[in-house]
């Protein structure tokens, strides 16, 4: 990869179902695979019981029957209609092209430029960095990505939102990550970019919203802090939740300690949640999400 090492994954597909629970359904989805000769590598399904529904992720070998994406989606379009499926289908070797939005902070920044240099972000390419302030041009530069610095205006947000919108359309960003963005997206901003956003939230949400979060929690004596990777939604941080983690601390851990052991849940946290969207595991259903083991 140019701006860091980009690693394809092998020549595969994942579809994601969901869809009313009822008999037959596994059967006919791997009757498909078989019959056009397909090599199923993993299959993995979860029934709600309170909604009575089906989710299921299926990865399938797409070098075990050469055959057209257009067609391979045409047929499986017929199965689904039989079974009133929502559906997706992700061609995994295809190359998901990532924005990481930052503010002052570094440690989600670097920790994301790491892994996509050392190759543990599957088939993505950080393509570039975004922030209101220029503090961090120098950490993208060490992994020669390219930095847009976008202040903000009280008076002019909006036109900022206008340029970052520019920015993802012109880099064809597929994906943007906020790694500590201290700054609220707009719903016009959404509407407009009309892409996944993932963001890292500093607490086991909901719990210390806003500024200062780890010495608020040091006030409150808290025996537990943690972070939660979740989508973007116009509802402030009520968006699906992807990956949460938790570590016990006690009335010796600092304000500092607690930032710091805070700090590294929000690595791992965030990383995970990305791989899992990267990997395409997850399936969002309502405001919830299912999200599948690693195949």
């Amino acid at each position: 990869m140019s701006h860091g090492g980009i690693l394809r994954s092998e020549n595969q597909a994942a579809f994601l179902i969901s869809c009313p629970d009822q008999k037959g359904i596994i059967a006919a989805t791997s009757t498909f695979f078989f019959e056009r000769g397909f090599n199923i590598i993993h299959c993995q399904q979860y029934t709600d019981p309170r909604e009575g529904r089906l989710f299921m992720r299926v990865l399938v070998d797409l070098d075990s029957a050469p055959t057209a994406r257009v067609s391979l989606l045409e047929d499986f379009s017929r199965v689904a209609g039989d079974f009133h499926m929502d559906w997706s289908a992700h061609f995994c070797a295809d190359i998901i092209r990532v924005a990481v939005f930052c503010t002052r902070e570094p440690h989600c920044l670097f920790d994301l430029l790491c892994r996509a240099h050392n190759h543990e972000l599957p088939s993505s390419e950080i393509a570039l960095v975004i922030s209101n302030r220029p503090d961090l041009e120098a950490t993208a530069a060490q992994f020669r990505v390219p930095f847009f610095c976008c202040p903000i205006d009280g008076s002019q947000r909006r036109k900022q939102e206008e340029e970052l919108a520019r920015l993802l359309k012109q880099h064809h960003v597929q994906l943007a990550v906020l790694a500590r963005y201290m700054q609220i997206l707009s719903s016009d901003m959404l509407d407009e970019v009309a892409i996944p956003i993932i963001n890292i939230h500093h607490a086991f949400l909901p719990a210390f919203q806003g500024a200062a979060p780890y010495r608020r929690a040091w006030e409150r004596g808290v025996k537990m802090i943690g972070a939660t990777a979740h989508y973007v939604t116009p509802a402030l941080d009520e968006g699906p939740i992807i990956e949460q983690d938790v570590e016990r601390v006690t009335h010796e851990d600092s304000i500092d300690a607690l930032s710091r052991r805070g700090s590294d849940i929000e690595r791992r946290v965030l990383a995970r949640a990305v791989r899992a969207h990267l990997e395409h595991r997850v399936i969002i259903h309502a405001n919830r999400t299912i999200v599948f083991s690693p195949g």
